[in-house]
């Protein structure tokens, strides 16, 4: 009876459920998307209960498309939109309030107080992270705060906290686990990534009962099983990691040095640095990217907040597009831009800016400016922001990257390919599968319940789908990219009040 890995990859703007055959081929795959909810500007929330429910639906649903029996799953790997923050009774598993998203900014004002106070350089040398509210750490400090009772109810060991992946474990096992594996501990701005503990310091300043934090486990081990009614059967949970990571793992950057970017909801690239935390000081994350066998591999990372959220943006609320799709064709209709630039800073600056207070902006608009050119705009403005992570990055470890493996969504976009080869002068490389995060959850899993042995099998997975290489001059790269930079010098501190 052949044996499958059963990826749930549940991401900021929909549920994903795919499985997985030895070879690391997708066979199946259902997706479901759900309410994003805007109480405010610059503020974004989820209900936790419809993550849950849309999660454990395509979960179903993939399992039955396939017309296999739930006990051909060897295990479960899960990855996970990272940061966004959960609170829920114990007791009840109800949620306190609605998850606040990895994207929301409502906690930028303590952010700076904590900088005012003078924690900033505290928190990055425990946690390897800029102090943000990009982060869970202040999020939860707000729920505690801000929340009528619920402090009371945490200081009692009432309630729990989660990332994503814990909720959804702590569901899949009917309550029985709560745990988060290292990977996503290190994005709450509470965890030392060198100790790899909850940083009781860092608790204390922010105010979060230690009682409310999961346990931290490997991200590539048997932590327990979903109860049987679920899935039809009691299914090993195997491998975790936060979203980025496990796109990491998935590409097969095993390697120090291997680098990758993922184009979803925001865009982030990360290299691989083996088991050397990496300090940088121009923006750049050092995190956590697996921990397998106790022993923590890292990655640098920088991060960009808004990149297919921004097709979706041209989708949803401007209606210039009805599917992310048609702006392959419509950016290949117009020669150029026009002059036309669009920072999507919607939800402020992350790397290498960090400016909680940067907004959007559409600049160099004209009479003659079209649709077209707006589209196009946005598109290339998602590229140039991975070229100012990368640019960094090259600074500070003092190297050219080579080359990028690309992956999500907006790898297929061709146009977009080519101008992120052509803005970074160096080739792009899109894998043959490039469902590469809920690819990585899965090889997490399957190397934990033996469907594969040993990292260096996975590389051997890998395939080439699409590459792409540069075809500008040295000259018109630098000439596109200082009318960028002049674009972002607009867009900073607009909302600084």
């Amino acid at each position: 009876m052949e044996k499958y890995i059963l990826a749930l990859d549940q991401g900021t703007s929909s549920s994903r459920a795919i499985l997985f055959d030895n070879r690391g081929v997708a066979v199946a795959a259902v997706a479901q998307p759900f309410t994003q909810i805007y109480p405010k500007p610059g503020w974004v929330e989820q209900n936790p209960e419809e993550i849950w429910s849309s999660q454990l639906a395509v979960a179903r649903a993939v399992i039955a498309q396939a017309g296999i029996t739930p006990q051909q799953i060897a295990g479960i790997g899960i990855t996970n939109q990272r940061e966004t923050t959960i609170v829920w009774d114990r007791a009840t598993g109800r949620p306190v309030c609605n998850a606040i998203v990895w994207q929301c900014r409502r906690t930028a004002s303590a952010c700076e107080r904590l900088k005012v106070q003078g924690y900033e350089d505290l928190i990055r040398e425990r946690t390897g992270l800029v102090l943000d509210s990009y982060f869970s750490g202040t999020k939860i400090a707000w729920i505690l705060n801000d929340i009528e009772g619920v402090r009371v109810r945490a200081e009692r060991g009432e309630l729990a906290f989660g990332t994503v992946d814990s909720w959804l474990i702590w569901n899949l096992t009917g309550g029985k686990l709560h745990v988060t594996d290292a990977s996503n501990a290190s994005r709450t701005m509470v965890f030392n990534i060198q100790r790899q503990e909850w940083d009781e310091e860092l608790l204390e300043l922010l105010d979060i009962p230690r009682s409310m934090m999961p346990d931290v486990v490997d991200s590539s081990m048997v932590l327990g099983s979903t109860t049987a009614n679920l899935l039809g059967a009691e299914i090993p949970i195997a491998g975790v990691a936060g979203d980025q990571q496990a796109a990491l793992f998935g590409q097969t950057c095993t390697e120090p040095g291997d680098v990758k970017v993922t184009y979803g909801t925001g865009s982030f690239i990360l290299v691989n640095t083996g088991n050397r935390i990496v300090r940088s000081s121009r923006g750049m994350l050092s995190t956590v990217a697996w921990r397998i066998h106790g022993v923590p591999a890292y990655a640098l990372e920088g991060s960009i907040f808004v990149a297919g959220a921004a097709v979706q943006w041209l989708r949803d609320r401007l209606g210039l597009i009805t599917a992310s799709s048609d702006t392959e064709a419509l950016a290949m209709s117009v020669p150029d831009s026009g002059g036309v630039v669009v920072v999507p800073a919607f939800t402020g600056l992350g790397a290498p800016e960090w400016d909680m207070y940067a907004r959007g902006a559409i600049l160099g608009l004209t009479l003659g400016t079209t649709r077209a050119h707006i589209v196009r705009a946005t598109l290339e403005g998602i590229a140039f922001s991975v070229k100012d992570v990368v640019d960094t990055m090259e600074q500070e470890a003092g190297a050219p990257v080579a080359g990028l493996r690309a992956d999500g969504g907006a790898s297929c976009n061709r146009f977009l390919m080519q101008f992120q080869s052509d803005i970074l002068g160096s080739p792009v490389t899109v894998p043959a599968n490039i469902e590469s995060t809920a690819r990585g959850a899965a090889f997490l899993a399957g190397l934990a319940v033996g469907i594969w042995n040993e990292e260096r099998e996975l590389r051997n997975l890998y395939s080439v789908g699409q590459s792409y290489a540069p075809t500008w001059s040295p000259q018109e790269r630098e000439r596109m990219y200082a009318r960028w930079r002049k674009g972002v010098a607009r867009a900073r501190a607009w909302a600084d009040e």
